[in-house]
């Protein structure tokens, strides 16, 4: 602490920049608590103090932690901060919260995750990365070629469809990264189906967080999981290579145990065969499980089949029935259009419960054959670990029993030498030497016993390192069988994330159906509401027009009573008129005749 401190004060002098005193404050605090953490959040760097701090993160330092959030870095100064930590093997956790990153943060991030190879955690909560695609790309480029980064933070960054596509392809060649935190960007849903598709290839992310997004919660779900699909796995792993490693462990201690025997008894050769015979039955205990795999895989692959030809022919007699129902929609806009809709819409319920009726079926035999296998597992290890330690007691108990004749072999060895140099130094005689003949011959037979012996021993030793070959193969072939099993239940998984996504489409499309239909359903909602208002008009329009032809009418017969009335009066005035010509003409011949000139005229006449 106190290095890095002096080599910050040195820099400043040296490139002649004044030092940050709020720098120089946390450093002294770190130094008198002894801290791993350079914790500089809240406190706004200038660019001089960034290339200071820069360059003094290009020496390897003391601090595994760097805070800088909120410290208002402008993309200047944030180039030559990042720049100086490309080189360096200390920092593990660099946390960049809230500086307002743009194009220039993203393209020196990229290059910082592709060159450095000690960073594991980096959050970038509350920038804008997202905002420049190009810019973003090579981020996610950087990201691709990173092997060491196990944690990540993009909350809050717009990051919209183009940049979770390239977050996408990014994933599926890194093979480090765990956790990723995307909350509260623009994703959307065709960005979090190439996500979907992305987590499905990639093994590795274990936790995801995707809320905010305006993803579907069908997609969601589909993503969460996949999470918990890759999470299981990496479980698995873990465990099945501890078992292996504790199985290694204890095959090594078998193997230095037998190496450091020396004589074993007869006893041996009938626990070897029974090791042997137990070896066997467990080697056709395993080829009759993966008899039983090879069978449920037969299985599965013949329900896949099925399951999509039901699900081709449930897409047909939807596509069939909405092609219906859109000519049914052109040609006649009644009640049949609304019971037919009803029927599709009662199909799509039924192909979705019986989607997951099936969906639930299969994931509860996928849950089976999984117990299934680890008990088989866990049984043949008990198995295997109660042989072994059999073989040990009985290896035991006959070493003991070897020993113990061994020395008392020896010990009549040693009594039979000593008598013999005592009948040598005692006696002298014909007798004595017949004797002595005698125990020399005893001796012999003896020396020659002890050979065969010595040859019994090492013919099971012979036969015993045979049969440690053997098991050992046999071990090799169990490593083999685990791993396939765990491919096998790799490619379960893979295809239940398989299944889930295929099951997640078909909801998407329809839901993308039903949309279809409650738009259309609307649209003809509109349709009669216009078709009733044009039935009131016309209604309110005939009744208009009934009251304008009986009021009509009613003027029509009025004026001929008038026109009746007016020809009567015109008749009666004709006739008045023609009574008057008449009355004036008789008046007219009256006064004629009766006037002088009448008188005159009348004899002319």
């Amino acid at each position: 602490m106190e290095e890095f401190r002096r080599t910050y004060l040195r820099l400043c002098k040296e490139g002649g920049v004044a030092p940050q005193e709020s720098v120089v404050a946390q450093l002294q605090e770190n130094r008198a608590a002894h801290s791993s953490r350079l914790d500089l959040s809240g406190k706004s760097l200038s660019v001089d103090t960034c290339s200071v701090l820069a360059r003094s993160f290009q020496t390897d330092t003391i601090f595994t932690e760097v805070w800088l959030s909120d410290c208002m870095l402008s993309e200047e100064g944030a180039k030559v901060l990042l720049t100086g930590l490309f080189g360096n093997t200390t920092v593990k956790i660099l946390d960049l919260k809230g500086n307002n990153l743009r194009s220039g943060g993203a393209e020196v991030l990229g290059k910082l995750l592709a060159r450095n190879q000690s960073l594991r955690r980096l959050v970038l909560e509350w920038n804008a990365l997202g905002v420049w695609d190009e810019a973003f790309s090579l981020f996610c480029e950087g990201l691709a070629s990173n092997s060491m980064l196990t944690q990540l933070d993009l909350s809050n960054n717009q990051i919209n469809q183009h940049g979770a596509s390239e977050l996408a392809l990014a994933l599926k060649h890194n093979t480090t990264l765990e956790v990723l935190d995307l909350r509260w960007n623009n994703i959307g849903l065709l960005g979090g189906r190439t996500l979907l598709e992305a987590f499905q290839k990639s093994k590795c992310v274990v936790q995801l967080k995707l809320a905010g997004n305006n993803i579907p919660s069908d997609t969601l779900k589909a993503l969460e999981q996949t999470a918990g699909h890759n999470s299981d796995r990496q479980h698995t792993l873990r465990e099945s290579h501890r078992k292996t490693q504790v199985l290694c462990k204890e095959i090594q201690t078998l193997k230095d145990k037998k190496s450091n025997q020396v004589t074993f008894s007869p006893m041996t050769e009938a626990a070897l065969a029974l090791s042997e015979q137990k070896n066997h039955n467990m080697k056709e205990l395993l080829t009759r499980v993966k008899a039983e795999k090879e069978e449920q895989r037969e299985q599965q692959s013949k329900e896949r089949k099925k399951e999509q030809e039901v699900r081709l022919e449930t897409q047909f007699s939807q596509s069939m029935s909405y092609c219906g129902e859109k000519t049914l929609l052109s040609s006649d806009r009644s009640k049949s259009q609304q019971n037919q809709i009803f029927e599709l819409k009662q199909e799509l319920t039924n192909s979705t419960a019986e989607l997951k009726l099936r969906l639930s079926q299969t994931e509860d035999r996928l849950e089976t054959e999984k117990r299934r296998s680890k008990q088989a597992l866990e049984d043949m290890d008990s198995l295997r670990q109660k042989e072994v330690e059999h073989v040990n007691r009985n290896l035991e108990v006959s070493e003991r029993a070897l020993q113990e004749r061994i020395f008392k072999l020896e010990g009549q060895r040693i009594q039979l030498e000593e008598f013999l140099s005592i009948i040598f130094l005692l006696l002298a005689s014909s007798e004595q030497q017949e004797r002595v003949s005698a125990l020399e011959e005893k001796l012999r037979s003896v020396r020659s016993s002890l050979q065969e012996v010595q040859l019994h021993c090492s013919q099971q030793k012979q036969t015993i390192s045979e049969l440690q070959a053997k098991t050992s193969q046999q071990s090799i072939e169990m490593d083999g069988l685990r791993r396939r099993i765990e491919e096998l239940q790799q490619e379960l998984s893979g295809k239940d994330q398989e299944k889930v996504a295929e099951v997640s489409r078909v909801r998407v499309e329809l839901q993308e159906q039903i949309g279809h239909l409650q738009a259309e359903r609307t649209a003809q909602g509109g349709l009669k509401e216009k078709i009733c208002a044009l039935e009131r008009e016309i209604k309110v329009l005939s009744s208009n027009h009934r009251e304008a032809l009986l009021d009509k009418e009613s003027e029509m017969s009025s004026m001929l009573e008038k026109l009746r009335l007016k020809e009567a009066e015109i008749q009666r005035m004709r006739a008045d008129e023609a009574n008057r010509a008449s009355y004036l003409q008789n008046a007219i011949l009256t006064y004629v005749q009766g006037s002088p000139l009448g008188h005159y005229s009348s004899p002319k006449k």
